[in-house]
């Protein structure tokens, strides 16, 4: 391992422990998994945008901590995905996928049936430490499948995620005439605890034997350009640099995308004056729906160019969001909408390929624990970046600062390939 690697990746990269002796698990059974999440995810994501309706009932009467507390459960997931991640290889995926799905539960009941304020943060930090069902349930999948097939089920839980997000807020909001968003949080636990009855049927995924060391690696880039590694890292690990610009490009995604989405709401206020809560909903669900739409086709078009896709969906998130601070009218903000979510769609597929590509030789539960760290690191500075440009500039700061970051991750992943497109050249 290269000494110049910083103390914090090498503390939660995933070590190269294993292969698969016959990886596999049948269609449905992957839906499964993609479904256990959906249901369960419905309150994680559903009830944060009702904060500032809940916590006047909790004594905050101007809800001043509702930002905070959107970001308190994403913070703790972040601390303890990495772990979690490596005890699921240890212990086995299963075990710890049924953990994730009983630990919202639990946090949920306490969310829901808290009266006071400090009661209720407890109970987003519980849901934050024992959560994580996201990185679990692609350990479990990671362990199971390999190459494309994992890749198009890390699509599918994307998929799942898009979705919930999509639909869960509508359905709190069609329930809270007849009970508030607080106590749903008890009447939703149900749903992790009915996807942890369904999780109890499935396989744990097959065992696994230590993966043989290979002193060098002649192999394809995930785009499909040949290269050599010259000293490729024990155990078929995949190339350390893979990972860590894995791991930025993780950070950078989550970042550049959700810096949009607090202070969304307030922007189309302000741009288009007398624009209905309906229209807003819509508007924010807009990317999320192109992906369910566009996601799997994609994913056939990019499966062997991947960092083509992702210097292109970034290249569609820089313009979708710098079309945001110029839009003024509904039709303006659907279409750059529609190109933030072609970003969303080449960005999140593309990125589960190299993920796929990337858990070749190593310990999955350990791998998608580290992506989750970065995830919600990018989300948590996201969120902090959002709140602070719109306190000094306005609703229009937190999309122009979106935009910077993903124009510099379209130069840092198509830049350096253009000395290997030249060198093809000349050699023709």
């Amino acid at each position: 391992m290269s000494p110049t690697k910083t103390a914090t990746t090498a503390r939660i990269e995933p070590n190269a422990v294993e292969t698969k002796v016959s990886p596999g698990l049948a269609r449905r059974q992957v839906f499964a998994v993609a479904g256990c999440y959906f249901v369960a995810s419905f309150a994680a994501l559903g009830l944060p945008p009702y904060l500032t309706e809940i916590l006047p009932e909790l004594g905050d009467g101007a809800a001043r901590w509702a930002g905070l507390l959107y970001i308190v459960p994403t913070i703790f997931g972040a601390i303890g995905a990495p772990l979690w991640g490596r005890l699921a290889d240890r212990f086995g995926r299963k075990k710890l996928l049924l953990r994730a799905q009983l630990g919202l539960a639990a946090a949920f009941l306490l969310a829901g049936w808290a009266d006071s304020l400090p009661t209720f943060t407890a109970a987003l930090v519980i849901q934050g430490v024992l959560g994580g069902t996201f990185a679990a349930s692609n350990g479990y999948l990671g362990a199971a499948l390999e190459g494309h097939a994992l890749s198009r089920a890390l699509t599918l839980m994307q998929g799942s995620a898009r979705a919930a997000l999509v639909f869960a807020p509508i359905v709190v909001g069609s329930l809270t005439p007849w009970l508030s968003p607080h106590r749903q949080y008890a009447l939703l636990a149900v749903l992790p605890l009915t996807a942890a009855v369904m999780l109890a049927a499935l396989p744990e995924p097959p065992r696994t034997r230590p993966a043989a060391p290979q002193a060098t690696t002649a192999e394809a880039e995930a785009d499909g350009t040949p290269v050599v590694e010259a000293a490729a890292e024990p155990s078929g690990r995949a190339p350390a640099a893979s990972l860590r610009a894995l791991y930025a490009i993780e950070f950078a995604f989550v970042f550049s995308t959700v810096i949009s989405f607090p202070y969304l709401i307030s922007l189309i206020k302000e741009r288009i004056p007398g624009t209905g809560p309906m229209v807003s909903g819509v508007l924010f669900a807009l990317p999320h729906m192109c992906y369910l739409i566009a996601a799997i086709p994609v994913h056939t078009l990019f499966r062997n160019r991947p960092r083509a896709g992702i210097a292109l969906g970034f290249g569609c998130i820089a313009l979708g969001l710098a079309g945001h601070g110029i839009a003024g009218s509904l039709t303006a903000f659907v279409a750059v909408r529609l190109v933030l979510g072609a970003g969303l769609t080449l960005g999140l597929v593309c990125m589960s390929v190299l993920a796929a590509d990337c858990a070749k030789g190593r310990a999955p539960g350990g791998l998608f624990g580290s992506i989750e760290f970065f995830s919600k690191a990018g989300a948590v500075a996201a969120g902090v970046a959002a709140a602070a440009g719109n306190d000094w500039f306005g609703p229009t700061a937190p999309v122009l600062t979106g935009t910077a970051i993903a124009l510099v991750t379209v130069l840092a992943t198509a830049v350096p390939r253009l000395p290997r497109t030249l060198r093809t050249r000349r050699s023709l």
